[in-house]
């Protein structure tokens, strides 16, 4: 496997399949700009073609996961044209969605502090973990700015009252707070980041790649589909799995007391 690199992040597969794709912008705290959202694109591309990567832990360099729009970036798309502004905007968008939609698991290792477009990052993963010491906030409306691109993402993750709570005041909220929202699963000590990253990993190797990928395009269906629609899907699905190598060699391991292949310890 020949790993891609990148000007403005960092990116790395260890020998059980675990990619680290680090933002890499320290000197204005990991902040996106027009290359960052392009590169964060093409990694996205490159992870989700991978079968050998089990899952991704997205992080920050430095002191801060991500302190949003880079403001040069914003001031220069302020003298484009109207299209030119709408692109812009797209991209950051189309970012956001292939991030998203993830075939493995996006892990957020919350290093430090988020801000704007760095809360919409935490809300694209599956999991967040964060620093006891790190604070959030949806700053859009102090600059006189929407959160508009992460909207559909931090509106899922935290739900309409805590987002109008945070999008409308740009309330500065702690970790502990951010975990009553449900933008965190779990706050520890700086200190105990990477042993609780570990430990979300360790369960995710028990787990066959194939039906990790399938039920997260499982849950994004559900979520967004009738109960009538949901039942005949369900049971499609349920019926695949059936008759895929993993559920049958999962199911005959069970019974014959064995170790699936994916599992690792």
């Amino acid at each position: 496997m020949t790993v891609p690199s990148y000007q403005t992040l960092g990116l790395s597969v260890d020998p059980r399949g675990i990619a680290s794709l680090t933002l890499n912008r320290p000197q204005v705290h990991n902040a996106m700009d027009a290359q960052m959202i392009a590169e964060l694109q093409q990694a996205a591309a490159w992870l989700a073609a991978q079968t050998e990567v089990r899952g991704v832990v997205l992080s920050g360099t430095g002191k801060t996961f991500c302190a949003g729009g880079d403001l040069g970036w914003m001031r220069a798309n302020m003298d484009k044209t109207r299209g030119q502004r709408v692109a812009e905007s797209s991209e950051l968008a189309r970012m956001l969605r292939a991030l998203n939609e993830l075939p493995q698991p996006l892990i957020g290792r919350i290093n430090g502090p988020a801000y704007g477009g760095g809360v919409g990052m935490m809300s694209v993963c599956d999991i967040t973990i964060g620093a006891a010491t790190a604070s959030f906030s949806l700053t859009e409306t102090r600059l006189g700015l929407l959160p508009a691109n992460i909207a559909p993402y931090v509106i899922a993750r935290i739900g309409i009252t805590n987002a109008r709570r945070c999008m409308l005041t740009a309330r500065r909220i702690t970790a502990a707070e951010a975990k009553d929202y449900g933008l965190l699963n779990e706050v520890v000590d700086p200190a105990d980041l990477d042993a609780a990253i570990e430990r979300e990993i360790t369960d995710l190797l028990q787990c066959a790649p194939g039906a990790v990928a399938a039920t997260k395009r499982l849950i994004a269906y559900v979520g967004s589909h009738d109960l009538t629609t949901n039942m005949q899907y369900t049971a499609d699905r349920l019926a695949d799995a059936w008759e895929t190598a993993e559920g049958q060699e999962g199911v005959t391991s069970f019974f014959d007391k064995k170790t699936p292949v994916w599992r690792k310890s």
